[in-house]
């Protein structure tokens, strides 16, 4: 198979999968401290048979790749926690929308200790995405059995998504500095890390009953958010990025928000307004023209350069 098809295959695969997990998290009924500890540790347990298969355990001995990483594994755990809790009270498609605004967190940590600057294009797309969340903010999503619960809590699930996007801002921006260390081993330690912060909080003493069927269920919704949403989506998320220009690889991670979104439509009953659509929208298009490098003002400038030409 040829290696674009192939990572496009692969990508494709691990934002389809991605875009799924806050059915995992609601349906577990479980406090979102549990899923975040109970994903860390089987996805712990599936990244250390990838990096012994792949003999890149050796990594572990440098104490600077352990420590860095680690400070990743604090934010990105941090994250987890946030987005999962904004799930139940600004709707998974709602928060997903929100989320998407990593982008431009990334670029304002760029700008504040990286010495990176603000151009007029970045400036254009951050608006349409500031927009984007205002239109988004100001109706509240119909349907759902939960809906009065949604609405009492929409505000603080708006916060929290915020604040995962700028948690994964901390984490991509930290990542950075491990320019060529093995990205399974990276997500290893952020896994191990993830483990130790929150066991002191787990509710390790009340586990759900394996024996029941309810307690079964939760048991093997939590596996498949630690061994499939953790463990294979970072093998195929990695192996594709290898595999795919970047432009390529930014577009198909648009696949992960519209797949979240047709989710919360199907399985909770989570309509957005049509005004909301719009801002889910904007957001979207503001991300992909930040990921992607385009820029509409250049666009017009060469348009107009032809028109000049003729």
């Amino acid at each position: 198979m040829d290696t674009k098809i192939r990572g496009t295959l692969e990508m494709t695969a691990a934002m389809s999968i991605s875009g799924t997990i806050g059915w995992f998290v609601i349906a577990s009924r479980q406090p979102v401290i549990d899923v975040v500890f109970w994903r860390c540790v089987f996805g712990a347990l599936t990244l250390l048979g990838v990096c012994a298969a792949l003999g890149v355990l050796r990594g572990l001995r440098s104490v600077r790749l352990m420590g860095i990483a680690a400070l990743g594994g604090v934010a990105i755990v941090a994250n987890w926690l946030l987005l999962f809790a904004a799930y139940s009270r600004a709707s998974i498609s709602v928060a997903t929308a929100v989320y998407n605004t990593q982008p431009f967190m990334l670029v304002g940590l760029g700008a504040l200790f990286f010495g990176e600057r603000f151009t007029l294009t970045k400036l254009t797309w951050l608006g349409l995405a500031f927009a984007g969340v205002v239109l988004i903010v100001q109706a509240k999503p119909d349907g759902g059995s939960d809906a009065a619960v949604i609405g009492a809590h929409y505000f603080s699930g708006i916060a929290l998504a915020f604040g995962a996007a700028f948690c994964y801002a901390v984490a991509a921006a930290i990542t950075k500095k491990l320019a060529g260390t093995p990205p399974h081993l990276i997500a290893l330690v952020q896994v191990c890390v993830g483990i130790v912060m929150l066991a002191p909080f787990a509710h390790l003493m009340h586990l759900p009953a394996p024996a029941s069927a309810a307690g079964l269920r939760t048991w093997m919704i939590l596996v498949v958010a630690g061994v499939v949403h953790t463990g294979l989506v970072y093998i195929l998320l990695y192996g594709a990025i290898q595999k795919l220009p970047t432009h390529l690889s930014g577009s198909l991670s648009f696949i992960y928000p519209v797949v979240a979104i047709m989710v919360d439509l199907l399985a909770f009953g989570h309509r957005l307004h049509p005004v909301q659509f719009a801002g889910v929208a904007a957001i979207l298009l503001a991300a992909a023209g930040m990921n992607l490098g385009w820029s509409p003002w250049k666009t017009q400038g060469r348009a107009r350069g032809a028109r000049a030409v003729r």
